[in-house]
């Protein structure tokens, strides 16, 4: 499908993703610089989101922040008793069972991953991550299963592969066996990768086109997850994928 440029869309989004990244607020020139604009448009568009309720302006400092109306049109999509709604059950489940932080992720279409349900353990360690946080590309365990899903050749995996952020990166080869595991035994699996003592374990969910649109993950402590724990957990991880998938679909 061919998408036709509308420039206004484009830098309203571009200016939301901006101050969603900078929480302490920018001026009209510091955006306008950031993202190529110039000043008097930005500060239309801004005028606009601000009147919608998207962005706020700060009195004093003349800095602009995301408003509280992008609280409002985020609750209504997780609300809206789609995958957010239907898979916390499970996270909870998890999470009870196995002491980790269970996440259900969203892939989107821009191939970022983006957390819509979240349950926290009540270990005393636990991930820092919230519902909306969003990740780059091939991250951790999910990364593996986008990798063994997609269509990208070796060489393509290996850019994206070295565009990832790790705590301790493995080699490029051991991740691609790993990846090639993940296809086969239908579940992925990083440790101490992503974040030195954490593993995260991650199974996927295929929508109706056979295509990965989610996955259900859990984060725990590397000393707590030990290859048999993690075999107990990948079982019930995959009945729980296996129910939200006979939902969804």
């Amino acid at each position: 499908m061919r998408v036709r440029a509308v420039p206004a869309v484009t830098r309203s989004i571009a200016i939301l993703r901006l101050l969603g990244e900078n929480k302490q607020g920018m001026g009209v020139k510091a955006i306008a610089d950031a993202l190529g604009l110039v000043p008097s448009t930005c500060l239309h568009i801004l005028r606009v989101l601000v009147s919608e309720e998207l962005v706020r302006i700060e009195a004093d400092t003349k800095r602009y922040t995301l408003g509280n109306g992008m609280i409002r049109l985020a609750k209504s999509v997780l609300e809206d008793g789609g995958f957010a709604r239907q898979v916390q059950p499970a996270l909870d489940r998890l999470a009870a069972t196995y002491g980790v932080t269970a996440m259900g992720v969203e892939i989107t279409p821009r191939q970022s991953v983006v957390v819509l349900a979240l349950s926290k353990s009540t270990q005393p360690f636990r991930l820092h991550t919230d519902v909306g946080s969003e990740f780059s590309s091939m991250v951790s365990a999910t990364g593996r299963l986008m990798a063994a899903h997609g269509e990208d050749t070796p060489a393509q995996l290996r850019k994206k592969f070295n565009t990832i952020a790790w705590d301790k990166a493995p080699a490029f080869e051991a991740w691609k066996k790993e990846v090639d595991q993940a296809r086969v035994r239908g579940w992925a699996i990083d440790r101490d990768n992503f974040v030195v003592g954490l593993t995260v374990v991650a199974v996927p969910l295929i929508d109706a086109a056979g295509r990965l649109s989610h996955t259900l993950v859990a984060a725990g402590l590397s000393s707590q997850l030990t290859p048999a724990a993690v075999q107990v957990m990948v079982s019930d991880m995959r009945r729980e994928a296996q129910a939200l998938m006979d939902l969804l679909v």
